[in-house]
């Protein structure tokens, strides 16, 4: 056993119970009537990055965004690699909470595995980073890390990060940094650590369809007037051809046809399509663009996705009416060299131009969006990060993934400077973003060693075996 897998057992079952509190703490970004739980949840962060040692940690607060949190902790050591480590403690909505089997505000551990809303997502994978570090220097004696470490929790991901270009320009001069860390992603399964080295982009928003003034008696004015609620699910129904292409004029600018390499390289990951259907998926037929396996799908396409609908009557019984409005809730996925803007231009002109005379089509659009990301898996912190993350699951093989998911990270990348690295733990049966989120205890103890084993990682390298400029 390694001193560092030895000092993460002894500290583990204590930053259970801490991660179970924090847990507690509904920090849904997203609702309105939630904001002082973010705060609270910010706070909560703040004082655990103090019990462990962080001689600095601010909650930022006074900007435009929910409430992040900062901490630094420099090492003392003149050739020690500059890290800054990103996350969310926002979460996601817990709606339908009569399908959660365990409250997802009330955590709870049964059968070894923790459940609550931000178990995994991402309050588990950034509380990585507080027993990851006490071990570090448990194991190595010193009193501090043997990287200059920088923390920076944001509480809005999950709303998009709306004012990520806020928050960064807050800290100008402060995330000086020769490598970013990124908790917000996970491995291939349970048995297959990998090391995720792409994220898609993404643009969402809300498209309003208006007919009528008022409602409508469907006998006596229907096949007369136009419906918005027909007209909308022809709009978004025309979005792709049957062939699962996207249909959008100028929606593939800037998208990248994966190369042999990619391909193969995506190949080698044990994807099982029958089980990955009847267990996270929880489908019963795979669907999407043709010409492309179900990961490349995931991780290498773009999509274009309808996450709500709602318009007219939806009470009990029948109303026959003509309904003044119609809405739905999209998200676009986006990789490659796909610009925001310029998709979010092209999708509202989309829309602009296919709408029947007669209606009103508008897209309110949440934020700028995010682009695409994808980092060098030849570069030296990739590799000491999959000796990490190997080290924590005891092998050498540790694969190559694209993330479906998206987030802050280009803009990240962009403001600092550095190079970017993933180190998360969460699997595709963690039911994020669902009812009964769920983090098994085992991967978040591999997790916590694989942060301390990096933090040695990285300090054998050095800014000079990083290939880090000594002027930045």
């Amino acid at each position: 056993m390694t001193s560092e897998r030895q000092a993460v057992a002894d500290g583990f079952d204590a930053w259970v119970t801490t991660l179970s509190q924090w847990v507690a703490i509904p920090s849904v970004s997203a609702d309105p009537d939630r904001l002082p739980e973010v705060g609270a949840s910010a706070e909560f962060l703040a004082q655990a990055l103090r019990r462990t040692g962080f001689p600095q940690v601010e909650v930022l607060d006074s900007g435009p965004y929910q409430p992040a949190v900062y901490a630094h902790w420099p090492s003392g050591d003149a050739n020690a690699v500059r890290v800054v480590v990103y996350g969310h403690h926002d979460v996601q909505p817990a709606d339908g909470e009569d399908r959660w089997t365990h409250p997802p505000f009330e955590p709870m551990v049964i059968d070894e595995v923790l459940y609550g809303r931000g178990a995994s997502d991402d309050k588990g994978n950034i509380g990585l980073h507080l027993l990851g570090l006490t071990a570090h220097l448990a194991a190595t004696g010193r009193s501090a890390p043997a990287v200059d470490l920088t923390l920076l929790v944001e509480g809005e991901e999950e709303s998009g990060s709306p004012h990520i270009a806020d928050l960064l320009a807050d800290l100008d001069g402060r995330l000086d940094a020769d490598l970013i860390v990124v908790s917000d992603t996970g491995i291939f399964d349970a048995q297959t650590p990998s090391l995720c080295v792409g994220m898609r982009g993404m643009v969402s928003g809300e498209l309003h369809v208006h007919g009528p003034e008022v409602d409508l008696h469907s006998g006596i004015f229907g096949g007369a007037v136009p419906n918005p609620i027909t007209e909308l699910a022809r709009l978004l129904a025309g979005m792709h051809d049957e062939h699962g292409h996207i249909t959008i004029p100028g929606f593939y600018q800037g998208v990248i046809e994966p190369t042999e390499a990619d391909r193969t390289t995506t190949a080698a990951l044990p994807f099982d399509e029958t089980a990955w259907l009847a267990g996270p998926a929880h489908s019963r037929a795979t669907w999407g663009e043709a010409g492309y396996s179900t990961l490349e799908r995931i991780g290498i396409r773009p999509t274009a996705e309808i996450n709500g609908i709602y318009g007219g009557y939806t009470g009990p019984g029948g109303k026959t009416i003509i309904p003044t409005d119609a809405y739905a809730k999209l998200s676009f996925r986006l990789v490659g060299r796909q610009d925001p803007a310029a998709i979010r231009a092209a999708i509202t002109g989309y829309f602009a131009d296919q709408v029947r005379a007669g209606l009103m089509a508008e897209l309110t659009w949440e934020g700028d969006g995010v682009s695409p990301l994808f980092t060098d898996p030849q570069h030296p912190a990739t590799a000491a990060t999959q000796r990490a993350l190997g080290g924590a699951f005891d092998t050498d093989t540790v694969l190559l993934t694209r993330e479906g998911g998206s987030g802050p990270e280009a803009d990240l990348v962009a403001a600092i400077g550095a190079p970017m690295v993933f180190l998360g733990v969460m699997t595709d049966d963690d039911q994020v973003h669902a009812p009964n989120e769920r983090a098994p205890l085992a991967l978040l103890r591999k997790g916590c060693e694989a942060v301390a084993l990096l933090w040695r990682e990285l300090a054998e390298l050095g800014r000079t075996g990083l290939g880090a400029s000594r002027g930045n």
